[in-house]
């Protein structure tokens, strides 16, 4: 079969083009006509959801340097079009953003790993011996997973019985709760990246890959956690490992393995997608690789010479189901199908349904708690603020009196319609994490400039395997003009104080409130005791346009 043809094998179209609103069955979601002699089924970047949620896609994607106007980074109409998406069908409201509060309403929530199960159960009645991969972000997230370390996500994803997982945030539970839950998964712990720190040698703990006869092949995964784990996360949460990116590692491995039999190699990643393109075009001899950490959803491979690119999605809101067809030591041809979760169309496992309200019981009232009420659509997702990230930033200003706020560009949280209440839940599922002191410190203009281009750099250096960050930070009381185009320490201009109107001067100082600082030792109340204050305060969210960041190189 020829690349391209591999590549349009694909089982999108089936629901992509159903008219707006039109019935959805269970059946129609899972339809595939089963190909060739291996399943791979792939979920990742699911952020602890539990239960189902809206979640939002992004309106700004932007690539840079070869990626520039590239898939994942077109979004809205742009993406419709590329995949000839009918507005307002479900595939619109799936992976597109516009319209989403009214598509919302009409085709509801997404996700809960009730319905994946359901999913999943499905693709093994027709494929038994299918393989479920998880691409990590799995064990963080939630008010539930901060509170059980964990806990709760590995007992249900033990549950859905995975063949094996590689990892990111998991991480930031610290590494004695990572390698106690490692040491007792049932399933393979896989990085080829994840070394000793010290030896510089392969962790012990997590081996590079495994492999699993399938289907009359020899089916290889190798594992790839998120490389920048010190950089983007708390280092001295997880001291004794190192990460990296390691191609020559990664080719080693794929030869390695490939020496042992291997008929089909598959990289269950966690780079994020331009960093897998760049790795599939550097490392030779891999057949599959399963993206995850930028938390794209695309309804097709994309092709790197003879490597095909999966993306999934995030928030349990789609399964990916890839067979395969494996003869001669040879990867023949390739079907795949992004499956959305949506919730009122997948009928519930009722076993994992209730495994989940086991692990959900104990914090039933602080969970279900209404704090206040949105007139706003909240969201988190694209380069720049979300309203969630402004809600936060006014937040931090108000109840830390601050000038300037500052929230990191993360891409996981679910997202809120007009008129919904807001749960402690709701503020937990956009702040928990491990390291959620809410500082508030005084720095000079020169250095919020500093600050401010380091991070632009680590999302628009053109060099996908300098791209180290998540999204842009999140800015409050703060204008600014941003190039993309421009090299590092040139990209940030016309810094302004928005309550006066004056330039940020780079000698002056300001009180700056933030948190998610990697620094250890950061003091400071936790964002969502912040967040929760202000809330109450206000009753009912209404938040002003935000139009102080400029954005031009696009």
């Amino acid at each position: 079969m020829a690349a391209s043809a591999l590549v349009g094998a694909s089982g999108f179209g089936n629901w992509a083009r159903l008219a707006a609103q039109q019935k959805l069955t269970q059946d129609q979601l899972l339809q595939f006509d089963t190909y060739g002699n291996i399943s791979l089924i792939h979920v990742t970047d699911i952020h602890a959801q539990l239960k189902p949620i809206y979640f939002r896609e992004p309106s700004i994607n932007l690539g840079v340097g070869a990626n520039k106007g590239h898939v994942p980074h077109i979004t809205g109409a742009d993406f419709r079009k590329a995949y000839g998406i009918a507005d307002g069908s479900p595939s619109a409201y799936a992976l597109t953003y516009n319209d989403f509060a009214s598509l919302a309403e009409g085709y509801g929530r997404v996700g809960g790993l009730d319905r994946v199960s359901t999913i999943i159960n499905a693709i093994r009645a027709d494929r038994p011996d299918a393989l479920l991969l998880d691409g990590g972000d799995t064990w963080h997230g939630s008010y539930t997973c901060h509170h059980t370390e964990g806990q709760d996500m590995v007992n249900v994803m033990n549950a859905l019985k995975p063949d094996a997982m590689t990892f990111h945030w998991e991480f930031t539970l610290g590494s004695d709760r990572v390698n106690e839950i490692v040491e007792g998964l049932p399933f393979a712990a896989l990085g080829q990246n994840i070394f000793d720190a010290e030896w510089d040698e392969p962790a012990e703990l997590f081996k590079p890959y495994k492999f699993f006869d399938r289907g009359g092949a020899k089916v290889a995964v190798i594992g790839q956690a998120f490389p920048y784990m010190p950089i983007a996360n708390p280092g001295w949460m997880f001291p004794e490992y190192s990460f990296g990116i390691r191609d020559e590692h990664m080719q080693d491995m794929v030869d390695e393995v490939r020496a042992a039999g291997a008929d089909v190699v598959v990289v269950l990643s966690h780079n994020g997608f331009d960093v897998d393109k760049k790795m599939a075009g550097v490392v030779s001899g891999i057949d599959v690789i399963l993206s995850g950490h930028t938390h794209d959803a695309l309804p097709e491979p994309v092709l790197v010479g003879k490597t095909h690119i999966i993306a999934s999605g995030s928030n349990g809101k789609f399964v990916s189901r890839v067979d395969l067809d494996v003869r001669d030591s040879q990867l023949r041809g390739l079907r795949h199908k992004l499956i959305p979760v949506f919730a009122d169309v997948i009928a519930p496992d009722p076993v994992i349904s209730k495994l989940i309200d086991e692990q959900r019981a104990p914090y039933e009232a602080e969970l279900a708690e209404v704090i206040g009420q949105t007139d706003e659509l909240l969201y988190r997702r694209g380069n720049f603020n979300g309203t969630w990230d402004d809600l936060i930033c006014d937040a931090l200003l108000s109840e830390r009196e601050a000038d300037i706020a500052l929230s990191p560009g993360v891409r996981w949280g679910p997202s809120l319609l007009p008129g919904d209440d807001i749960t402690r839940e709701d503020i937990w599922n956009v702040t928990s994490m491990s390291y959620g002191a809410a500082y508030r410190n005084e720095m000079t203009g020169e250095f919020l400039k500093v600050v401010m281009e380091d991070v632009a750099d680590n999302i628009f250096n053109p060099d996908p395997y300098y791209q180290q960050g998540g999204d842009m930070v999140r800015v409050g009381g703060m204008g600014y003009h941003i190039d993309i185009t421009k090299p590092q320490g040139e990209r940030i201009s016309n810094m302004t104080l928005l309550k006066t109107g004056e330039a940020i001067d780079p000698a002056k100082t300001y009180t700056v409130a933030g948190w998610a600082s990697v620094n250890e030792g950061t003091e400071g109340p936790q964002i969502w005791d912040v967040v929760e204050s202000h809330i109450r305060k206000m009753g009912t969210v209404t938040l002003s346009p935000n139009n102080s960041v400029q954005v031009s190189g696009a």
